[in-house]
Formats: C-alpha cells, structure tokens, sequence
C-alpha cells in the first residue's frame, strides 16, 4: 500500500506534464480573462513576479542555447509573453483606477525605486523605454528582416547543394531530407522572428500609451470621483502608474534583449558566453594596446588615477596571461608525440583495413586545377559530375559510384589523372581561364594559341585566351572551357570502363530496385535461374559495346526465358541482344530511321564460323596471325571508305559469328558496332554500303 500511495503522486504529475498542450491552451484563456476580470492585489503581486521570472528565464535560454534552430519556439513564445505582460497592465491599471492600490510589488517599484518621486520615475521610465524602442527592438527588428530575406534568398541554392550531394553519394535520402526540412525550418524560423520583433514594437508603443492614459485616467478619477485636490491625485496615481510601468518595462526590455540575441545570433558549437569569452581573448595584442591607453589617461591630469591604473593594469595582466597560455599551447602541438607501449595500437586491424579501400573511380588535380573544382571560388566540376552522374544512368542504365576529387602536388599543377580502382587509367593537361579551340574540319582559318590534343578523343586542338573565344567560334571552331574538357573526358571513360564499374553489389542494387515494381521477374531470375554474377557478366557484356541496360526489365525477361536452357553467358548475352533489337536498331540508325551498314559476305562468314573455338574468354577466332591481320587489314579499309563519305557504319553480320567477330575487332576498331540481323527489327531502313569477302586461307581479298 506504501509504494502505491508514494507512487500515484508521480503518475498523476506524469499525466499533467504529458497534457502541455491543454496547459498551454488554458494558460492563454486565463490571460485573455485578465483582461476582463478583475484580479485581487495578492493573485497580481503573483503574477507579476512570475512575469518578472519568466523573462529572466528566456533571456537566459537565448543566451545559453548553441544554435538559434534550437529556440525555434521563440517567435510564439515572445507573442504569448507580450500578450501576457499586457494583460497584467490592464488588471494593474484596473486596481489602480478603481482602488488607487495596485498590490504591493507595484507600489515598491513606485516607492522604494525611485525614491517615491514621480519626475525621477517618469524620466527612468522614458529611459528604458527609448533604450528598448529606438536601440533593441529597431535594431533586433532590422536584422530579422534582412535575416528572413537572406535565408529565403538562398533556399534554392541550399536545396541544389543538397541535390548535388545526394546525386554524388555523399549522403543518403534520409540525411537529404533531415538536411531539406533543416533549411525550411531555418527559413520558417526566421520569417517568424520577422513577424514576431513588430510585437515588441507595439509593446513599447503600448506602454507609452498606458502610462499617459493612466496619469490623466487617475488625476480625473482622483478630482471627480473622489473629491482629492489636484495635487493630492496626481502623486498618488502618477506613482502608482510610474511603479507600474516601471514592473512591465522591466520585464519587456529582458525580452527585447533576448529577441536581439536570437536574431544575431550565429550558429555555434557552444553558448553565447563561451563564444564571446574565446573570441575577444583569442589575441593578446588588444589588451596591450587597451591597457597601454588607459595608462596614458591616468597620467592626463584632472582624471583620477586610481580608476584608470586599476584597470590599465588589469588588462596588461590579462594580454600577458593569454599570450603565455598560446606560447604553451603551440609548444604541445609543436612536440612529437610520445612514444608508448600502447602507440603500435592504435593502429588496428581495422585502421589497416580501411587504408586497403580503394575508390571506383577518383580525380586527382595538380594545385593549379583547384580552382576548378572548389565551389567557393566558382568551380563547377563537382556540379559536371552531378550532371554525369544523370546522363549516364539514362544512357547506360548504371549508377555511377561516388568519384572522390582530391588534389596531388606530386602532379603537375595543370595536370590531372582518372584513376579506375587506384589505378591510373588516362591523364590530361588543362588550363583554368582558358578555352579549348577544336577544329572540326571546317574551320576557316587559322587561330594563334597553345598546341595540344583534346583528352577524349585526341583530337588536335589549342588553348585560346578568353579575348580570342568569339572569333574562333565566327571562324567555326567548337571552343569548350576547362571544366567541359575533363567532364568530356570523364564521361568518354565511364563509357568505355563502365563494365568494370559495375560491381556485383551494383547488379543486385538494380535487380533490387527492379523488384519493387516486378517482384515476380526478380524472383524467377534470382536464383532460380541465374546467379547474380552471372547476370552481372551479362550486363558487363552489353556495357562493353555500349549496350544500354536501362531497360532492365527487357533484359531479365530474355534471361529468365533462355537461362533454362543454357548457361552459356555469350549466348544469353545474344539473346539480351536480340531482345533490345528495338534499342539498338534505333542507337545506331541515323534520325531517320536509316541504318548504314557494312555486310559480311557468305564464303568469309563461313570460313570465320569454322575458325570459331571456345576458350575460357568465350568464342573467339583461331586464325593464324597473318589470316587475322589480312581480315583486319580489309574491315578497317572498307571502314574507313565509307566513313569519309561522312556516314558512321556498323557491321552486319549472322548471330553465330557476331561475337566473335567483335571480339576481333575490339582492339584495332573499338568504336565500330558490329550488329546480327536478329538485332535488326523489320521497321528499320537497311542501307548496304560495302560488303567484306576475304579469302582467308588464299592470298586475295576483296571489299566493295
């Protein structure tokens, strides 16, 4: 019985603290009732005290609080305080116009303040409520305002930041969206504070007002209705009306201070009183400099020395007791670090096997380049990237992981490298400021500038000043910037390595994402069918002929159809093929649905498929070299003549060779498409513009 007894008290406490809302509500009736009721001397000496605390109160929390977002209930809080403070007013003026008695805190203010002298009270209520209208409130008013239209001002540029950082992988959806609801909440805030300063105006306003009303209030009162002599009413009402005043300023300027705080107050990772501290003893210098001048004060004659010496010489102890604690400060970062038995610790296993990661994919710039890439100077690399990262996922159909850029000085200053899983996989030279002059092979004339080789595709180009960009771009050369130069080039190697980017954890991210909207594709694929290594293989297969694998559900639909019947990767890759015929009918024809093509004629095909051996790489041609070369040697002329023409072809061939024939040419020819005619849909325009016959076990070789 002893513990149920003790412990109801507690729930019943419990139970209140967790209904905040329906106090908050009743507590803003009963101030609205002050307004009408009238209030006992007793209850308003309460609530005036209570007043008086609750404004030392939330001064205290502006000064305390680290970042202003953590007082985000400040703006509601000062209405319900000036909404409270003038509720008092008018029960106090009540109590003194009907009673000539206000309660005994307003008659101490009165009294015991100001002497009881109405001329000393009127002047130090004038005082503080110029202090609180003209210097705090204008000032916390004006602040606020330029705050809220900054903060609205750089809405859109936050929420990009945060996009561009969220599409780069640097954070995930959830901290996007705390990072998002932060910058509404701060601009909330803040349009709040805008709003809430005009209460404290119109509070000063307010009591000016009352003040005046009640001094002419209480002398009529005192003259008319009680029969006192002008005199008599106007000390006895005047003071009680000045105590009063003097109980609601006070109060009222602690809230404007607080509103000041809030307002000017920048983000910190400490209170306001810890800031202040360590900023203004940051340096020794200006207390020399103070102390310094307050001694030669105190030898001015007229001044009183003691005053001036006192503090001359508090400030130079001060100076001098802080440039001691900097000196020692710097010798301990300045001294290596002890040697312990504990040191070889603190690198542990996992430290070693955090230093073993290695990035997919990583820039490293020379000093020179920085600029470039560092937002606050005006770089835009990171937001090519973000850009990138887009085009890529609608070209391809692969996320491109996180690309860390990171400086060297080991480089030279203008030079970058691309390095693929920590190893280097091109490099290029920039020059920031400047553009990049290409001629496309009808440029009319010739532009002075610094000789070199576009990185992507080793074009012959030039580096031209900014004053020269406009005449080269009348004489018809394509002039990039910088920044466009290694986005270009970064994207031509994403392209061309994307089957080494996409990692099986990648695969099984897409096949998750796919399930979502086709669970039942998924589960049938994965693992009944195929493994996702080796649905990765596919993917990496049609990523090295520059295969989109956007249409996700396309290739899975082949593969769980085919992957009961083979395993083969080569073949189910043909099969993925065949199955994009659509696609990749479309990528290569040109914008009226023409597809220019190179065919293999009947006996060379037949000699090829015959030549066909599986290895361990897949189906791959065994030729002797020299039958190689002289295939080779035929495919790229005939290439190259119908590409003068200003035509891009493909090579068209039967599926059982398609393969294998590409793989031939990978290394000598890696831009040419080679396409079976299963790839190839009946609504696409097929123009024959050469065809390869090869004798390759003969001496003779004939293309047309």
């Amino acid at each position: 019985m002893a513990v149920q007894t003790a412990a109801a008290p507690r729930g019943s406490w419990a139970r209140i603290l967790g209904q905040t809302d329906v106090l908050l509500a009743i507590g803003i009736i009963l101030i609205i009732g002050m307004l009408i009721i009238p209030l006992p001397p007793a209850l308003l000496d309460l609530l005036l005290t209570v007043n008086i605390a609750a404004s030392v109160t939330i001064l205290l929390v502006a000064i305390y609080t680290d970042d202003p977002m953590n007082f985000s209930v400040f703006p509601s809080l000062l209405l319900v305080a000036t909404l409270y403070r003038l509720a008092l007013n008018v029960s106090t003026s009540r109590l003194i116009l009907l009673h000539g008695d206000a309660g005994n805190v307003v008659h101490s203010f009165g009294d015991f303040v100001i002497g009881g002298n109405l001329i000393v009270g009127l002047v130090v209520f004038f005082i503080l409520v110029i202090i609180q209208f003209v210097v705090i409130t204008n000032g916390a008013g004006r602040v606020a305002e330029v705050a809220a239209r900054f903060t609205l001002d750089a809405m859109p540029g936050k929420q990009m930041a945060i996009d561009a950082d969220l599409n780069a992988g640097l954070i995930d959806e959830s901290a996007a969206r705390q990072r998002r609801k932060a910058i509404a909440d701060e601009a909330d805030f803040y349009g709040a504070m805008d709003g809430a300063s005009k209460f404290v105006k119109g509070d000063a306003v307010a009591g000016i007002v009352i003040i005046v009303v009640n001094i002419l209030g209480g002398l009529a009162v005192g003259v008319l209705q009680q029969g006192r002599s002008a005199g008599e009413a106007l000390h006895t009402f005047s003071l009680l009306t000045v105590g009063d005043g003097l109980v609601s300023q006070l109060p009222a300027l602690l809230i404007s201070t607080a509103t000041g705080i809030v307002v000017t107050r920048a983000a910190g990772t400490t209170n306001l009183g810890n800031q202040m501290f360590a900023q203004l003893t940051g340096q020794s210098r200006p207390l020399y400099i103070a102390g310094g001048m307050l001694g030669v004060f105190a030898l001015m004659p007229g001044l009183p020395k003691l005053p001036f010496v006192a503090v001359a010489a508090l400030a130079v102890t001060g100076g001098y007791m802080i440039k001691r604690q900097q000196a020692a400060e710097l010798a301990v970062r300045m001294a290596p670090a002890p040697l312990t038995p504990k040191e070889p610790e603190q690198l542990g296993p996992q430290q070693v096997i955090q230093m073993m990661s290695v990035d997919p994919l990583e820039i490293e710039v020379g000093y020179g380049l920085i600029p470039i890439v560092d937002e606050a100077a005006g770089g835009g690399l990171l937001r090519r990237i973000t850009m990138i990262r887009r085009q890529l996922a609608l070209d391809l159909g692969i996320v491109l992981p996180t690309v860390r850029v990171r400086d060297n000085l080991q480089h030279a200053p203008s030079a970058y490298v691309v390095k693929l899983r920590g190893v280097e996989i091109a490099r290029g030279t920039l020059m920031p400021g400047q553009f990049l002059a290409m001629d496309p092979g009808t440029a009319e004339g010739d532009i002075p500038g610094v000789e070199t080789v576009e990185p992507a595709f080793g074009l012959p180009a030039r580096w031209i000043p900014p004053s020269q960009k406009e005449r080269a771009e009348l004489l018809g050369y394509t002039v990039v910037d910088a920044e466009s130069v290694l986005a270009t080039h970064l994207t031509e190697l994403v392209k061309k390595f994307a089957p080494d980017l996409l990692s099986r954890q990648d695969t099984q991210n897409l096949l998750e994402n796919l399930r979502t909207e086709y669970p039942a594709l998924v589960e049938e694929l994965v693992p009944s069918t195929l493994t996702v290594g080796e649905v990765q293989e596919v993917l990496q297969n049609l990523l090295s002929e520059r295969v989109s694998i956007r249409d996700l559900v396309t290739i899975c639909e082949a593969l769980a159809t085919h992957g009961r019947l083979t395993r083969d990767i080569d073949l189910l890759t043909e099969y993925a093929r065949a199955a994009l015929a659509r696609q990749i009918s479309r990528q290569h024809a040109d914008e009226g649905g023409n597809l220019t093509v190179i065919t293999v004629g009947p006996r060379t095909e037949d000699e090829i498929a015959q030549s066909i051996q599986q290895t361990e790489r897949g189906n791959t041609i065994a030729m002797p070299p020299w039958q190689m070369q002289r295939l080779l040697g035929v495919v790229a002329a005939e290439v190259e003549r119908v590409a003068s023409s200003g035509r891009d072809p493909v090579v068209l061939c039967s599926s059982r060779i398609r393969l294998a024939l590409r793989r031939l040419l990978e290394r000598r020819l890696p831009n040419v498409a080679v396409l079976s005619f299963a790839e190839v849909t009946p609504q696409t325009t097929v123009e024959a513009v050469g065809n390869i016959e090869v004798n390759v076990g003969g001496n003779e070789a004939v293309h047309r």
